[in-house]
């Protein structure tokens, strides 16, 4: 019954750009293709990015202007867990009376896992609940963003350059002359509207970039390091506080700070919570316009005809029948076993699924080493029905079943035994078989459907399943219990 949860026992065969093997937890279903996908095979898109603490949703350059961070949501500095605000009572003077004193709300960040707060580091409270945190000050900003104005400049005279260089080697060869008596030269200026000849012939920086242009100071090494007293007794003291290892930052709390590194936990503040994404996967081969078929550009043009791919991992499986592996018994070499497998239909109606043996000499099957017997029967999988392990009066499905293949049956799910021999001595036993299924495809359809022709399209649909059924019993064991 351990198998049962091990989704990673049972990986399909998906053909993409390269041949992935991979649980169906792992995998896409574009309906238009009707093929699985992989995330090799998917190009993915980034929708917006959103805060996982407040939900607050932003677009991709107002979070890059943010560093990719929460405005308004921190991390603790010391567990990583999300600050709440905590409110609390503290006495302040009166204005008209400073010898009186009245109590005055105060809010501070406090972790409700590891009980930091702001207050550890000597922040100062605030008078209201939203942002104005007191946020040290790196002192090598003004450096570092000086650095990085730097290496753009650099990266445009060299893009620059380039561009110069392509456009000598494209230089036609007609004299610029002729080109003004003939008048081309005002054809192409129509050609490529807003970009003069007089730019492209010479491209350089524009005037006074040279004014502009940014220099940095190389660094100088320096024979003698110059100590003053202070340092010296500041090292000392940092030296005592690290013998107590409490107050020491662990590596895991100095990398998050990179610009700071701190080294006592006095030092740690809170951080920005990170910003995640909400993206959008799409399929390759379907919209990546490789075929120039009508239809397919038309495609292309709707964005809401383009893809068919779940965003959540849990809902991948909601259109292909699920292998799982529930009993595997001892397995001996060259002695039959029966194992079971349960099939999951996760569609709302009826699903016929057969399976079969792997023909010799498949391409697919290169990791099989054991011979596999599949009931040859057609199987018949019930809908799903969230209800209806909730309703007591809801009579069974008679699916006359055969008692040799089919061990159980309960809702959506059904229970199948398949006899496997082991062909190999030692190791992992490997076992490989085809998987056909009907599929009705409830996608938005290419071309609008006549008023007669209503019905869903039905496809049949075969994949390449692999089960490890874990290692052989050992021969002294084998021989032993025989």
């Amino acid at each position: 019954m351990a198998s049962l949860l091990r989704s990673e026992l049972v990986l399909y065969l998906v053909h993409g750009e390269k041949e992935i093997r991979a649980p169906l937890s792992q995998l896409y279903f574009c309906r238009y293709c009707s093929e699985l996908r992989s995330l090799e095979c998917v190009s993915h898109e980034v929708d917006s990015h959103y805060c996982p603490s407040c939900l607050e949703n932003m677009p991709s350059a107002e979070a890059k202007l943010k560093k990719n961070r929460c405005a308004n949501c921190f991390d603790c500095p010391c567990c990583m867990h999300t600050l709440s605000t905590r409110a609390t009572s503290i006495p302040a003077p009166l204005p008209d009376d400073p010898a009186k004193t009245t109590m005055k709300k105060a809010y501070y960040l406090a972790c409700g896992f590891c009980r930091w707060t702001s207050r550890d580091v000597g922040m100062a409270d605030k008078s209201v609940a939203s942002g104005g945190w007191q946020e040290p000050e790196n002192p090598h900003t003004q450096k570092v963003n000086k650095l990085v104005e730097y290496y753009q400049q650099l990266a445009q005279k060299e893009k620059l350059e380039r561009d110069r260089k392509k456009l000598v080697r494209r230089r036609p060869y007609m004299p610029l002359s002729f080109s003004d008596k003939y008048g081309l030269g005002t054809r192409l200026q129509r050609q490529r509207p807003g970009v003069p000849i007089s730019t492209l012939a010479g491209l350089s920086l524009k005037e006074g970039e040279d004014q502009k242009e940014i220099k940095i100071e190389p660094a100088q090494a320096v024979e003698e390091v110059v100590v003053t007293g202070s340092q010296v007794l500041k090292s000392f003291d940092e030296v005592f506080k690290l013998s107590i290892l409490c107050t020491v930052t662990t590596l895991r709390q100095r990398l998050l700070q990179p610009d700071f590194q701190p080294i006592c936990a006095s030092q740690l503040y809170p951080r920005h919570k990170h910003l995640l994404i909400k993206r959008s996967l799409r399929c390759r081969i379907f919209s990546g316009g490789t075929v120039k078929s009508p239809d397919l550009q038309e495609l292309n043009s709707d964005p809401r005809l383009v893809l068919a791919l779940s965003k959540i991992k849990i809902k991948l499986s909601n259109y292909i029948p699920e292998v799982r592996i529930m009993s595997i018994p001892n397995l001996r070499y060259m002695k039959e076993s029966q194992v079971l497998l349960t099939l999951t239909n996760p569609v709302e109606n009826l699903t016929h699924v057969t399976l079969k043996e792997c023909e010799e000499g498949d391409p697919d099957d290169i990791n099989s080493n054991a011979k596999v017997v599949v009931p040859s029967k057609e199987l018949i999988l019930a809908g799903k029905d969230a209800a209806a392990e909730y309703d007591e009066l809801a009579e069974p499905q008679d699916f006359q079943d055969d008692p040799d293949i089919i061990a159980f049956r309960k809702a959506n799910k059904v229970g199948v035994f398949i006899k496997v021999t082991p062909q190999k001595e030692e190791g992992e036993v490997t076992v490989s078989f085809k998987m056909k299924h009907e599929f009705k495809n409830l996608a938005a359809p290419i071309r609008p459907m006549e008023e007669s022709d209503q019905s869903c399209e039905v496809i049949w649909l075969t994949h390449h399943v692999e089960l490890s059924l874990g290692c052989l019993l050992p021969r002294s064991l084998s021989t032993t219990g025989s």
